[in-house]
C-alpha cells in the first residue's frame, strides 16, 4: 500500500512536489481552494480582449534548472520558447537609443570583455564594481553593497534587479539581489537565454501536470479549502475541509502545504512569514505584433520596462507597481499604449486591452522581510512548506518555487 501525502495547494510550488511524489510511487492528493489550478501562474479567458492571457507576464532563463526540469517531468518543455542565444534588445525611450545586450552562449562572463557585446558607453571596470554584490550577505542592502548610479546600472543592474526583487533595487536584499546575479550575469549565456510559455502560463506548466497527475491515479480536488490541521503527539493526525469534510492521516501519510503566506500563517499560528508585498501590474493589448518584433524588449526610461510579444498581442510588465494599483484604468492603459508605441514603433489607436493588477504579487525582498521567510520543515514532523515565499534563497520567481516543491517533496521522501 503506498504511502500517502496531501497537498494543500495547487499552484507551482505545489504541483512541482506532487509530480516528483506521485512518480516515486506515492498516493498523492491535492487540494486546492479555488476552483482553478496554477495561482499567481496561470492563464484565462478575458472577455475584453476576447484572448487567453496570463495573470501576469513570467520569464524563465535556461539556468533555471529546476523549473526546465519540471516542464519536462510533465512532458512541457518544448512549450518554453526564445531566441537561440541569450540576447536582450533595449530601448531608452528619453534618448531614443537601442542596443542588443548579447551574452553568448559561454559558462563564463566573457561577453564583459566585448565592448561590442556589453552594454553602450559602459567600461569593464563597471562590471566588476559589481563584484561585492555577489557574495553579499543577506542581512545587507543593494544600496550599501553597490553604487546605484551610473550607465551600467540604469541600463541592466536596475532593471534586472527590479524585476527580480520586484523592489526598488537600493532597499531590497543583496543577498538575494548576489544569487540572481550569480546565477545569470556571471553564469555566462548558456544560463541566461530567456524562455517564455508562448501559448499560455496554464498550457505549458500547468494543465500538463495536472493531466499527468490524474493518469497516474493522483486525485486532484478544487474548491477544497483547508479550514483546520488537526494536530497531536508533533504530527499532523488530519485535515479539516469544514462540516464533515475530515481526513485522518495515517502513520505514514505527509502533509505540504504550499499556499500563500496569509493562509499558511492562519493554519500555523506560531509560524514566521513575511508580511509585507509588493505590486505588479501587467497590461494586455489585443494587437498582432509586426514579424520582426523581439519577443522580449527591455524599456528603459518609461513606465513600461518589459515588452512581450506573443501571437495576437502585446504584454507589458511593471514591477514594484504599488504607486499604479488605484490608477484608473482607463487613463493606465492609454499611459502604456503610448510607451508601447514609442518603443517598439507600432501606431495606431488603443486597441482592446485588460490590466491586471496584483496587488500581493510578491513578498518585499528586502533583508527584513527575507529574514521572516521560514524553512521548509516545520515543527510537525510530516508537514512540510512550499511556495516562492518560504526560504528558498532566491526572490519570489517560478525557479524559486519550483524549488521549494521539489525540497519539500525530497523532505517527504526521506520521513
Amino acid at each position: 500500500m503506498p504511502k500517502t501525502v496531501h497537498i494543500i495547494g495547487a499552484g507551482i510550488s505545489g504541483l512541482s512536489a506532487a509530480v516528483r511524489l506521485v512518480d516515486q510511487g506515492y498516493e498523492v492528493h491535492v487540494h486546492e481552494a479555488t476552483q482553478q489550478a496554477g495561482g499567481r501562474c496561470r492563464s484565462y479567458f478575458d472577455a475584453q480582449t476576447n484572448l487567453t492571457i496570463d495573470n501576469g507576464n513570467h520569464l524563465l532563463l535556461s539556468g533555471n534548472r529546476h523549473a526546465l526540469a519540471y516542464a519536462r517531468s510533465i512532458g512541457s518543455e518544448a512549450g518554453l520558447v526564445g531566441p537561440k542565444l541569450a540576447q536582450f534588445p533595449f530601448v531608452d525611450l528619453a534618448t531614443r537609443q537601442r542596443w542588443l545586450l548579447d551574452l553568448g552562449d559561454s559558462r563564463w562572463p566573457l561577453w564583459v570583455l566585448d565592448e561590442s557585446r556589453r552594454v553602450p558607453d559602459t567600461r569593464l571596470t563597471d562590471y566588476l564594481a559589481l563584484a561585492p554584490l555577489i557574495w553579499a550577505g543577506r542581512g545587507k542592502l543593494v544600496g550599501d553593497a553597490i553604487p546605484c548610479s551610473g550607465t551600467l546600472y540604469q541600463r541592466l543592474v536596475q532593471p534586472l534587479l527590479l524585476a527580480a526583487l520586484n523592489v526598488d533595487p537600493p532597499e531590497g536584499s543583496a543577498g538575494l539581489a548576489g544569487a540572481i546575479v550569480r546565477e545569470t550575469l556571471l553564469a555566462g549565456g548558456q544560463a541566461c537565454r530567456p524562455l517564455i510559455a508562448r501559448d499560455g502560463l496554464s498550457a505549458v506548466l500547468i494543465d500538463p501536470a495536472i493531466k499527468i497527475l490524474q493518469q497516474k491515479g493522483a486525485q486532484i480536488h478544487l474548491g477544497h479549502e483547508l479550514r483546520e490541521l488537526a494536530t497531536s503527539a508533533g504530527r499532523v493526525g488530519g485535515l479539516k475541509f469544514g462540516g464533515e469534510d475530515n481526513i485522518a492521516n495515517g502513520p505514514d501519510d505527509a502533509v505540504v502545504l504550499a499556499v500563500p503566506p496569509r493562509p499558511a500563517a492562519a493554519l500555523l499560528p506560531h509560524l514566521k512569514t513575511p508580511t509585507q508585498f509588493r505590486a505588479i501590474v501587467n497590461a494586455h493589448f489585443r494587437f498582432t505584433p509586426p514579424r520582426d518584433m523581439a519577443p522580449i524588449l527591455g524599456v528603459i526610461g518609461g513606465l513600461v520596462e518589459w515588452l512581450f510579444a506573443f501571437p495576437q498581442r502585446l504584454s507589458i510588465t511593471i514591477s514594484n507597481g504599488d504607486r499604479l494599483v488605484d490608477t484608473p484604468r482607463e487613463e493606465l492603459a492609454s499611459a502604456i499604449w503610448q510607451d508601447i508605441c514609442k518603443a517598439s514603433g507600432v501606431t495606431g489607436d488603443l486597441p482592446p486591452w485588460q490590466i491586471v493588477r496584483e496587488r500581493r504579487a510578491t513578498f518585499a525582498a528586502t533583508p527584513e522581510q527575507d529574514a521572516l521567510r521560514p524553512k521548509v520543515v516545520t515543527p510537525l514532523k510530516n508537514l512540510f512548506l512550499a511556495g516562492d515565499w518560504t526560504d528558498t534563497g532566491l526572490p519570489a520567481t517560478i525557479e524559486g518555487s519550483v524549488r521549494s516543491g521539489d525540497r519539500a517533496a525530497d523532505l517527504v521522501l526521506r520521513s
